[in-house]
C-alpha cells in the first residue's frame, strides 16, 4: 500500500501521513479523496510512480494506476493508505453467468404461473433499469440479482428510483455480508453454480423471509424469556427465520417468492429495532402475519431513515517521508476491510407486552368476566381439567367453566374454538 498519490485535478502531491495531506490551504481535500468511487471521477487519484515514470509494477498484476483512499487498522492505529483499482469494475465470468442464470429461472418462474416478465426492463426516461420486472396481480417486483459487489449508496439511489415508478425492489443474493442487506427487501439463496441455478432444482430462500411468532412466556412454553432467559408471564412477539418457528415453517422457494411477492401473498416489511429505532431489518413476511402485527402494534414503520454507519476509529498521522515507489504485492499484512455479516439468524422487531389486546381474540370477550358457578361446580370442573380450582374461570365465548388461568388454560372452551374454526358447524 502506497502513501501517498498524485491528485490529477490539482495537479499535486498527497502525502497521506500527514494530518493536512501536505497542503494546509486545502481543508476539504481529506473528504474529497475519500468520497466513494462511484461519486467522484474515476482517474481522480494516480499511482506517484506511474505519475513519474509512465508505468507502475501494478498494471502488470491487471490493476490501474487509478487509486482509491482506504482506512487501514494495524496494532490498534487506523491510517490512510492508496489501493490500486482494478483495472475495470465488472462481474468475472463466473458472476456474470450466475446473474445471467438467475435472470433467466426468475422469468421462467412468472412465466409458468402466468406473470408477466420483462428481463433488463428499462423506465421511459432510462433511468431505472430492473434485471426483471415482474407484473402480478398486486404488485410489480423489479427484481435484481446481485451477484457482484454493490455499495450501500447505489442500493438505496436505484431501490429509491425504483419505488418512486411504483415498483417494489427485491435484491437477490447468494452472501450474507451483501452490502444490500437490510437496505432495501431482499433475499438470499445458496451459492449454487451457474449450471444448478439454470437447473429444475429447489432454490431455497436462506435469508429474508420471516414469519410471526407471537406466545405467552410461561413456564411450560416451548421458547425462553427473551428478556431473562426463565419466563415473565408477558406476551411477547417477533419475527423469526421459518427453521426456528414453533412448529417449523417450511422454507419459501425462489421460485414460489417470484410469484407470491407479485400476487401480493408475501409482503415487504421494514422493522425497526426496539433498542436502536435507527436500525432496522427489512423482510418478506406473509401477508396475512403482516396483518396481525398491525392488529398488536399498529402500522410498520415507513420511514426511510437507514441505520447509521458504524463510527470510524480516529486516524494516525506517521509523518513519514513520501515514497514514490509502487508498493503493489509487497503488502503482507491483512486489509482491514472485512465486511461484517449481516444476515443474521437473530430474532426480529421483539416486543413485549402485559395483556393481549381484546380485539385479537377471535371469540369476542364477556362484557362480564365472571363465572356464575358454586364451590362444588368450581371443584367438579378443577378435576375434569386437571387443574388448580383457582384456574377456573369463565369461557369467553359461552361463559362456562373452564380451565382458563395458569399453565395450558384458553380463553375458550373446544366447542367455542370448534365453531370459529369451523363456521358452518
Amino acid at each position: 500500500m502506497a502513501n501517498g498519490v498524485f491528485h490529477t485535478g490539482y495537479g499535486i502531491k498527497i502525502e497521506l501521513t500527514h494530518a493536512d495531506l501536505g497542503h494546509p490551504d486545502r481543508p476539504e481535500l481529506l473528504s474529497e479523496i475519500t468520497r466513494p468511487i462511484d461519486q467522484r471521477d474515476r482517474e481522480l487519484l494516480q499511482c506517484l510512480e506511474h505519475h513519474r515514470r509512465g508505468v507502475c509494477k501494478a498494471e502488470d498484476e491487471d490493476r490501474s494506476p487509478w487509486m482509491a483512499i482506504r482506512r487501514r487498522t494495524v496494532d490498534g492505529r487506523t491510517i490512510l493508505v492508496a489501493a490500486h483499482l482494478p483495472v475495470r469494475q465488472r462481474p468475472t465470468a463466473e458472476e456474470s453467468a450466475k446473474h445471467k442464470a438467475m435472470k433467466e429461472r426468475i422469468a421462467r418462474a412468472a412465466d409458468r404461473h402466468g406473470l408477466t416478465a420483462e428481463v433488463e426492463a428499462r423506465s421511459t426516461d432510462g433511468k431505472v433499469r430492473n434485471d426483471v420486472l415482474v407484473t402480478g396481480g398486486a404488485e410489480r417486483i423489479g427484481w435484481e440479482a446481485q451477484y457482484s459487489p454493490i455499495t450501500a449508496s447505489t442500493v438505496r439511489r436505484r431501490s429509491q428510483a425504483a419505488a418512486d415508478l411504483g415498483i417494489v425492489p427485491l435484491w437477490v443474493t447468494n452472501s450474507d455480508r451483501a452490502a444490500l442487506i437490510n437496505r432495501a427487501p431482499w433475499a438470499r439463496v445458496d451459492d449454487f453454480s451457474w449450471k444448478e441455478i439454470s437447473s429444475p432444482r429447489s432454490m431455497l430462500v436462506r435469508g429474508g423471509v420471516r414469519h410471526l411468532q407471537a406466545w405467552k412466556c410461561t413456564p411450560t412454553a416451548q421458547r425462553p424469556c427473551p428478556a431473562n432467559g426463565s419466563f415473565c408471564g408477558r406476551f411477547h412477539a417477533h419475527w423469526e427465520l421459518p427453521a426456528l418457528c414453533i412448529p417449523q415453517k417450511p422454507h419459501t422457494e425462489v421460485d414460489q417468492l417470484v410469484v407470491t411477492s407479485a400476487d401480493g401473498e408475501h409482503v415487504p416489511m421494514r422493522i425497526p429495532s426496539q433498542r436502536d429505532p435507527r436500525r432496522v431489518t427489512r423482510v418478506w413476511v406473509p401477508a396475512g402475519d403482516r396483518d396481525e402485527w398491525r392488529e398488536m402494534f399498529g402500522p410498520d414503520d415507513d420511514s426511510t431513515q437507514d441505520e447509521p454507519e458504524a463510527p470510524q476509529s480516529e486516524l494516525t498521522f506517521t509523518e513519514e517521508a513520501l515514497d514514490s515507489t509502487c508498493r503493489y504485492g509487497e503488502e503482507n499484512k491483512v486489509f482491514n476491510d472485512r465486511r461484517p455479516r449481516r444476515d443474521t439468524a437473530d430474532g426480529a422487531g421483539l416486543h413485549t407486552f402485559s395483556d393481549v389486546p381484546p380485539r385479537l381474540f377471535k371469540i369476542p370477550q364477556q362484557r362480564e368476566q365472571r363465572l356464575d358457578a358454586t364451590s362444588q361446580q368450581r371443584q367438579a370442573a378443577a378435576a375434569l381439567y386437571g387443574c388448580e380450582v383457582w384456574h377456573i374461570g369463565p369461557c369467553a365465548g359461552c361463559g362456562d367453566a373452564i380451565h382458563r388461568y395458569g399453565p395450558g388454560s384458553g380463553h375458550a372452551c373446544r366447542t367455542c374454538r370448534e365453531r370459529i374454526s369451523r363456521p358452518g358447524i
